[in-house]
């Protein structure tokens, strides 16, 4: 009789304190929801957003600079009043005199570079005046109607056609690279949710073991009566309500810090309340090695960065190459020119220009400098090369080795979840043996930190399989849910960013 008036008593006070124990969080975060507002709102967010808009912006500089350029150059007024050395022609010597003049200048001109060849073109029309003070006081104007002109270096080096080649890459390394930090943000995001997920199931666990404490040294207190258990086996009961509910006081000081890490990182008010829905079970799919690395190959950004790297260090082999050797710059120009005491005047009738210039530069004695600088250049592209390549096997082997945990957390996790349903019978068959009086106290505690075990080990499970899928989606750019690469979507994230 008095056995089972325990059993009823345990019963009945297990669910009241749970029940009183519960409470409804304000807001519930699937890991999903948590991935899209940390993509949208942290901090990370807005930094890899301005980093991206700095790249855009570069990038539309190069492309404004392959478009014709209008400039203008002009300098509307200059006043001169000063003494000048003059040579006097009667009495063969020099002299200082009085100047004062009035002058201005403006050129207009067009001009377009050319990739291919690295000159540029341009056409130009420009208008002078003049007037002198003093003794001889007259005016002058003059004028270039119209001028056609391009400006070539023979055999020097072609910054244009690289920076054809280049900039067009690091733009497209920009783009990948935003969508690269948008996986990272992910990444770190599942970090704070399992953190807090983890948290609140340890302050969950804590709250049941005070309940489950309290009601068990109840029930030892009238064993005790009945000379059923021993003293000793009282004190322990009594010392496990202790320590339960110091673990619960660690276990709440635990979440309060991972609810405050979980709510700054997504940038939300630090008094959000949050509830942590955890993941159902995971999605029956097996990730081919061959096929997640051919897509690193196209998508991932050091891939891009590696054929921007190979790029620039031939370009400054070349660059230095090219300025150590004999080098001839190429000017011509045709057009009109006229000078006239009026305005009208120089638009008359204005005869023929023509200037042709070559000029040669040749270094002679430099000691090595150029040379210096050429195998310098060469011997960093070897290195670049060779550097190159480790980084190219080291993320090939990141990747490969993220596919093999991929699928093989898949499988534990399965393991894991049976584990935590046989640790919860044994521990429910065990607590109810005890109570009853057919179990004895180690036990009861045994299987109770199986249990709590199993359910921790069932939470990092889950933890190591979200963390291996994020981090193949980032190593790939990816989805392998929706079998389409991340980097097509760009367009539609950034329209819904403006």
């Amino acid at each position: 009789m008095i056995r089972n008036l325990l059993i009823l008593l345990a019963l009945a006070f297990i669910p009241a304190q749970n029940a009183n124990a519960q409470k409804q969080p304000a807001l519930r975060f699937t890991l999903s929801r948590s991935i899209e507002i940390a993509t949208d709102s942290s901090l990370q967010a807005f930094i890899s957003k301005n980093m991206y808009r700095s790249s855009y912006w570069s990038y539309r500089s190069f492309r404004a600079g392959r478009l014709p350029s209008l400039y203008l150059q002009t300098t509307p007024l200059q006043y001169r009043s000063d003494f000048t050395r003059r040579y006097d022609s009667e009495n063969n010597i020099d002299v200082y005199r009085q100047q004062q003049s009035l002058y201005s200048y403006g050129n207009v001109s067009v001009r377009q570079n050319l990739d291919l060849t690295g000159g540029t073109f341009y056409i130009d029309s420009e208008l002078g005046y003049m007037r002198n003070f003093g003794d001889n006081n007259y005016s002058q104007f003059t004028s270039v109607p119209v001028r056609i002109g391009y400006s070539q270096s023979l055999f020097g080096f072609n910054g244009f056609k690289w920076d054809r080649k280049i900039e067009p890459l690091k733009f497209k390394k920009a783009q990948i690279q935003y969508m690269y930090a948008r996986e990272e943000i992910s990444e770190t995001t599942i970090q704070y949710f399992f953190n807090l997920a983890m948290a609140q199931l340890e302050f969950q666990m804590a709250q049941e073991n005070v309940v489950s404490s309290d009601t068990l040294y109840f029930i030892g207190r009238e064993r005790h009566k009945i000379a059923s258990i021993s003293k000793a086996e009282l004190t322990t009961l009594k010392l496990n309500t202790v320590n339960a509910r110091n673990a619960l006081q660690n276990a709440d000081i635990s979440l309060k810090r991972a609810h405050f890490s979980f709510v700054s990182f997504l940038n939300m008010d630090k008094d959000t309340e949050v509830e942590i829905l955890m993941p159902g079970k995971p999605m029956e799919m097996e990730i081919s090695p061959d096929f997640a690395l051919q897509q690193a190959r196209e998508n991932n950004p050091d891939f891009v960065s590696i054929q921007q790297s190979l790029l620039e260090a031939e370009r400054a082999v070349e660059q230095t190459t090219k300025s150590s050797n004999f080098d001839a710059n190429l000017s011509m120009s045709v057009g009109f020119n006229q000078v006239a005491p009026n305005f009208s005047g120089v638009y008359t009738t204005p005869p023929r220009q023509d200037v042709v210039s070559i000029s040669f530069g040749i270094p002679l004695v430099d000691w090595g400098v150029r040379k210096g600088r050429a195998n310098m250049a060469r011997n960093n592209l070897n290195v670049t090369k060779i550097s190159l390549q480790q980084t190219e096997q080291k993320l090939e082997q990141d990747v490969i080795m993220t596919v093999s945990d991929f699928n093989m957390q898949r499988n534990m996790i399965g393991s894991a979840e049976e584990a935590l349903d046989l640790a919860i019978q044994a521990y429910d068959q065990t607590q109810a043996r005890f109570i009853s009086g057919d179990s004895d106290l180690n036990s009861l505690i045994l299987s109770l930190e199986r249990r709590n075990s199993a359910n921790r080990g069932y939470l990092s499970a889950l933890r190591s399989y979200w963390q291996s899928y994020y981090k193949l989606r980032k190593l790939t750019l990816f989805d392998f849910l929706t079998k389409e690469v991340l980097t097509s979507q760009f367009d539609k994230i950034m329209e819904m960013n403006e």
